[in-house]
C-alpha cells in the first residue's frame, strides 16, 4: 500500500486551483489534510483577532468541502516542526505538499522544516499560488528589486500571463485512519465575552463557496464601472474580495481571468490593484523588516508624538471628522474598510495627530479581516511617505474635502456614524460649521452627543510640514515636537 501524502493548507483554504492539492491527488497516494495553528513562529504577528474570526469559519467551510470527497481536515496547534514529527510518526507519510507563503517568519520555518522532513525521508513538494507573479524573478534591468510601481507593473505585464486556474480535483483518495484532530471549536478563534463579531457575521459569508459566489457578482455587475465608482465609500463600487485572496479561498488566478476576459476599462483598472498586492509582496520579500522599519530611513529621524488620548479617539471613531469616524467605526464593525477610507484614516492619524504609522498598522492588523503583512506594511508606509513609491508627505488629505467629494450625499456617514444622520447634507462632513439651528433641529450637540474635532485641520497640516522639514534639516533630531493640543 502507498505511504500517505500529507497536504498541509495554510493561506490556500479551498479546493479549486489548488496546486499542492492537486499535485498530491496526481499521486494516487492517499492523502492526510492538515491544518496547523502555529502561533508562536510568526511572533507579535500572530493572527490578528478579527482574522481569527475568519480563520474559524474558513476551516469549517473547508472542513465541509473535503468532507464532501471524504477526506477529514486534521487541526492541530502548535510549532509546525514539532506537529510534523508527531504526524509523520503517526502516519507514514513519505512526502508533503503546500503552497508558498512569502511572510519572513514563514520563509524561515518552511526552510528549516523542509531540511527536518529531508532527514526524516520525507520529500518535499511546493508550489506558487498565492501570487500572479513570483517575487523573486522580478527584477529591473540592473537586476536590482523595483521599489516603483509603475516599472514593476510593466514587468509584470511583460511576464507570461498567469496560468489559466485549476479544476478542484475530481477525487480525492483518502487515508483510511486519518490522524487524531483538535476540535476547532477548542481554538477560541472566536471573541467569547463580549461577542464582538456581531456586525461581522452581519456582512460576511466565509468559505470558498461564498468566495466565489462574490467574484461572479462583481465581475458579472461591477467592474465594469469600477475605475468610476471604487472611490466612492457609500455606493457599491469595490469587489470586497481582500479576505477571500488573504485566506485563500480565492486564487489572484482565478480573479485575473475573471476579471481580465471580459476587457474593459473598469477591468484594467482593477487588475492594477492586483498588481498593487503583488508590488507589496514583492517589497516584503526584498525587505524583511517592512512591517517595522520605514524604507526610507530618513523617516526614522521623524518626530512622532506619543499621544494616547488622541490615539483612542482615533481608534474608537471620536475625532470629530465624520469621515474618519465613519471609516474607524466601519472597520470596529465589519472587520473590513474601504480603500478611500483607510487612505483618509491613516493620513489623518499620521499627519493630523502626528502619531507613529506603526501604531496604525497595529490597529488594523488587529482589526482587518483581511489582514496582510505585505499589503498592510507597504500601504502604511506608503501613506506615511516613508515607504516605496509612496504618496509625498506634504499631501495631506482634507477630511472634510474627502468626505464632499466621495461621499456627497453622506450616506456613509450616515450609516456608521448615526449621530449625524439627520443633519443637512451641507454640514454632514464639517457639522462644525453648522448653525445652531440646524444643529439643533438634526439632534447633534457639539461635545455632548457629537465631539468637536480634536485637531485644527489648519493647524495640523502646519505642524506636520513643520515636522517634516525638522527631520529633513536636522539629522541628529530624536525629540519629540511640542505635544500641545491644537483644538478647532
Amino acid at each position: 500500500m502507498n505511504a500517505p501524502a500529507i497536504v498541509w493548507f495554510r493561506n490556500d483554504l479551498r479546493i479549486s486551483d489548488n496546486p499542492a492539492l492537486t499535485a498530491a491527488a496526481r499521486t494516487g497516494a492517499p492523502l492526510v489534510a492538515l491544518y496547523i495553528l502555529d502561533d508562536e513562529s510568526p511572533g507579535e504577528w500572530r493572527t490578528g483577532a478579527a482574522a481569527r474570526w475568519w480563520l474559524h469559519h474558513s476551516l469549517r467551510a473547508l472542513s465541509e468541502s473535503l468532507a464532501g470527497r471524504g477526506v477529514t481536515l486534521t487541526l492541530r496547534r502548535g510549532r509546525a516542526h514539532y506537529v510534523f514529527e508527531q504526524i509523520v510518526a503517526e502516519t507514514g507519510a513519505d512526502a508533503v505538499f503546500w503552497n508558498k507563503l512569502y511572510e519572513p517568519w514563514a520563509i524561515r520555518r518552511d526552510a528549516e522544516l523542509e531540511a527536518q522532513l529531508r532527514d526524516d525521508a520525507v520529500k518535499t513538494h511546493c508550489f506558487q499560488e498565492s501570487v500572479l507573479f513570483e517575487p523573486e524573478k522580478l527584477r529591473t534591468k540592473l537586476g536590482e528589486n523595483f521599489r516603483m510601481f509603475t516599472p514593476f507593473w510593466r514587468a509584470c505585464l511583460a511576464s507570461p500571463p498567469p496560468d489559466r486556474p485549476l479544476p478542484a480535483p475530481e477525487s480525492l483518495h483518502a487515508a483510511p485512519l486519518p490522524p487524531d484532530s483538535d476540535d476547532l471549536d477548542d481554538w477560541r478563534l472566536l471573541p467569547q465575552n463580549p461577542d464582538w463579531a456581531i456586525g461581522m457575521r452581519k456582512v460576511w459569508l466565509v468559505g470558498e463557496t461564498a468566495a466565489r459566489a462574490e467574484l461572479a457578482d462583481f465581475a458579472r455587475h461591477h467592474v465594469g464601472d469600477y475605475k468610476v465608482e471604487r472611490d466612492f465609500m457609500g455606493r457599491v463600487g469595490v469587489s470586497r474580495l481582500s479576505p477571500h485572496l488573504h485566506f485563500g479561498e480565492l486564487s489572484p488566478r482565478e480573479v485575473w481571468h475573471a476579471i481580465s476576459e471580459p476587457q474593459s476599462i473598469g477591468g484594467e483598472a482593477y487588475l492594477r490593484e492586483l498588481g498593487w498586492r503583488e508590488f507589496c509582496h514583492h517589497l516584503l520579500i526584498s525587505n524583511w523588516d517592512l512591517p517595522d522599519r520605514p524604507l526610507d530611513r530618513t523617516f526614522e529621524r521623524f518626530p512622532y508624538r506619543d499621544d494616547e488620548t488622541s490615539l483612542d479617539a482615533w481608534r474608537n471613531g471620536q475625532t470629530g471628522y465624520p469621515l474618519v469616524d465613519a471609516a474607524m467605526r466601519e472597520l470596529w464593525i465589519t472587520g473590513w474598510m474601504h480603500n478611500r477610507a483607510r487612505l483618509v484614516s491613516a493620513s489623518f492619524l499620521i499627519k493630523h495627530l502626528l502619531i507613529d504609522w506603526r501604531k496604525g498598522e497595529r490597529w488594523f492588523w488587529d482589526t482587518l479581516v483581511d489582514a496582510d503583512l505585505a499589503n498592510n506594511s507597504a500601504n502604511w508606509q506608503w501613506v506615511a511617505g516613508c515607504g516605496a513609491d509612496a504618496a509625498p508627505y506634504f499631501r495631506i488629505f482634507n477630511p472634510a474635502l474627502q468626505g464632499e467629494k466621495f461621499d456627497p450625499d453622506g450616506a456613509y456617514v450616515r450609516r456608521y456614524v448615526p449621530e449625524l444622520a439627520a443633519l443637512d447634507v451641507r454640514y454632514i462632513h464639517r457639522p462644525w460649521a453648522a448653525p445652531e439651528d440646524v444643529l439643533r433641529a438634526a439632534g447633534v450637540r457639539l461635545g455632548v452627543t457629537y465631539p468637536h474635532p480634536i485637531v485644527d485641520h489648519t493647524e495640523a497640516r502646519e505642524r506636520a510640514l513643520a515636522a517634516f522639514e525638522s527631520m529633513r534639516t536636522q539629522p541628529s533630531l530624536r525629540e519629540t515636537v511640542a505635544t500641545k493640543p491644537l483644538t478647532s
